[in-house]
């Protein structure tokens, strides 16, 4: 059973799209009666997201996405449409009609109910004879009971198939097992489970599902550290250990660790910002989801060459995010963990407090590759110095690094700061030649930014695009009008947007982004969110639904006839020896 369309308008009036944006973006008012800010899918330094209290929609100018209320919570939540539905229902206090019959939404529920119960048991094991290995190590790294409880630590077994046959008796199959990550297929055909004599750590999303595991072996054997694998439930590019805790914390900061034990032991020392990034390098998506709960990032990465190599990746991402960056400098210590247990958790303290900005991190990095004693170093020092400098924004930044640099190497100020200048004006000089390309091939701005969607007949998409907002804005200039048919558009994905708007015209039901999201591709309704975005002059919608129908309808008569233009040039060019 779909979910009714009378529920879905409730939903999307008591959920207005800027208020809801607003709670994971700040948004400034700049055009009209439009909002900007700096989108949450992609980095950008310049707002180019757009909210529109009028239309209920939001629209970036920069990678395209777009849609209503539901589907931005889709898009940032990572939820199915239904998912995303109760959420909003859930936020203003509305009660959910009859669950929708989704297959998806359902295999979802499943999947996080099965890793729930994998972690209750787990961290029953923790309590067996068989757990001893497990709470050995917990007592060697100092994590203490209250802990392991708090994180929900647990052991999985040192046998081939132990979760198999717990979760087999509270009636999930191996096929679900194997969906969620938990068991893998044998040579045989049989399953085994996956986690094996490692301590277990739950990965809970900022929601409180259980998403999945990260687990760490207890033995001699790589990989130290063993993920679960993409499912429909877990993506770790997408998520962070311990962020469903750390979102809560008052220090208004995250710690950014590698490890999950480092994460641990600065919770149980009181710091309970920190977090880490599953295994891997900081991911775009795992920065935006750090900004949306706070503005200041402190890195504690391990100290060495890995961890530093891996803090510059990670300062890229989160500066893009307007996001106050700071690095930790631990000396006489390999990570957090070492840091307190040798020096207390005062000295910690004081450490984040001292902890150093982006910008002094980075230059010390690149002071530490040369020997500014030798000419030849010193001036490879200058060079690389002198363009990490250029390309930081503010002009009063880079005269002070400027200045910084002149006193490392012992040369005049005024020296670094025209190289400066001269590789600042030449990162200009290339945006300008990029703006300037872009500039010169306007039909390109026109195209949808998903390549997928690319229109082959630009001039015919301009006639689709416009009969659609009409539909769309104003269905009484419809009325009496010979609406064309969907097959005579040129673009595919406008076909099927127009196909849904026209049968719900001429069923009489509610046009609105929340119905049409029901039934389109995310991808769908970003396109149309663009599309919307675009001025339609109402007051002339007569005339300019008459040429757009015409439009249309021309170029559908050249193609029936075989007189299409463009397909004769492309035909000529495949022919030996043309030359265009």
């Amino acid at each position: 059973m779909a979910i009714p369309e009378s529920f879905l308008q409730e939903l999307v009036e008591r959920n207005d799209i800027v208020d809801v944006v607003s709670e994971y973006v700040s948004l400034t008012k700049r055009s009209g009666s439009n909002r900007f800010g700096l989108c949450p899918f992609h980095s950008e330094k310049t707002p180019s997201f757009s909210v529109s209290p009028d239309r209920q929609i939001y629209h970036c100018f920069g990678c395209g996405k777009g849609g209503g209320v539901i589907n931005f919570i889709m898009e940032i939540e990572n939820l199915s449409f239904p998912e995303a539905v109760a959420f909003l229902a859930k936020r203003v206090g509305m009660q959910m009609p009859e669950e929708a019959d989704d297959r998806d939404a359902k295999r979802r529920r499943r999947l996080l109910d099965l890793n729930r119960d994998a972690a209750r048991f787990f961290y029953s094991c923790l309590s067996k004879p068989e757990g001893k290995p497990a709470l050995d190590y917990m007592a060697k790294r100092q994590i203490l009971p209250t802990t392991a409880k708090r994180f929900g630590l647990g052991y999985a077994p040192d046998t081939w198939d132990s979760l198999i046959k717990a979760m087999s008796a509270l009636g999930y199959s191996e096929y679900e097992m194997f969906d969620a990550g938990l068991v893998r297929k044998g040579k045989n055909g049989g399953h085994y489970d996956t986690f094996r004599n490692r301590l277990m750590f739950p990965v809970i999303d900022v929601r409180g599902d259980f998403i999945g595991f990260s687990g760490r072996i207890l033995g001699d054997g790589e990989p130290k550290y063993m993920n679960t694998p993409e499912t429909p439930v877990f993506s770790k590019s997408r998520n962070l250990f311990a962020l469903n805790l750390a979102k809560k914390s008052k220090s208004g900061h995250i710690i950014l660790a590698e490890g999950n034990v480092d994460v641990v032991m600065m919770h149980q020392a009181g710091f309970d910002g920190a977090v880490a990034s599953l295994g891997t390098s900081l991911t775009s998506e795992q920065a935006r989801l750090i900004s949306h709960y706070v503005n200041e990032v402190i890195i504690a990465y391990d100290n060495d060459g890995a961890g530093r190599k891996a803090a510059q990746r990670a300062i890229g991402l989160l500066e893009k995010l307007d996001l106050r960056v700071k690095v930790l400098s631990m000396s006489g210590a390999k990570d957090p963990d070492e840091y307190i247990k040798t020096k207390g958790a005062d000295a910690f303290r004081n450490l984040l407090e001292k902890s150093e900005n982006h910008i002094d991190y980075r230059l010390q990095t690149v002071t530490d590759k040369y020997d500014l004693s030798v000419d030849e170093q010193k001036v490879e020092f200058l060079k690389e110095a002198s363009d990490m400098v250029a390309h930081l924004p503010g002009a009063v930044e880079r005269q002070v690094y400027s200045m910084r640099v002149a006193g490392m190497a012992g040369v005049s100020a005024e020296v670094v700061a025209q190289e400066v200048e001269r590789r600042r004006k030449r990162l200009v000089r290339s945006a300008q030649r990029t703006d300037a390309k872009s500039a010169a091939h306007p039909e390109r701005q026109f195209q949808p930014r998903d390549k997928e969607l690319r229109y082959d007949d630009p001039e015919s998409a301009a006639a689709e695009e416009g009969i659609i907002r009409i539909l769309y804005l104003d269905q009484g200039l419809c009325r009496g009008k010979k609406l064309p048919e969907p097959e005579e558009f040129s673009s595919p994905a406008l076909a099927r947007i127009y196909s849904v708007l026209k049968t719900k015209y001429e069923n009489g039901e509610v046009i609105s982004m929340a119905s049409m999201s029901a039934v389109l591709l995310p991808q769908e309704a970003a396109l149309l969110a663009s599309v919307l975005q675009k001025p339609e002059a109402l007051r002339n919608g007569d005339m300019a639904l008459h040429d757009y129908i015409e439009k249309i309808k021309h170029r559908s008569e050249l193609a029936d006839t075989g007189e299409d233009l463009r397909a004769l040039a492309n035909k000529y060019k495949e022919t030996k020896g043309y030359e265009g």
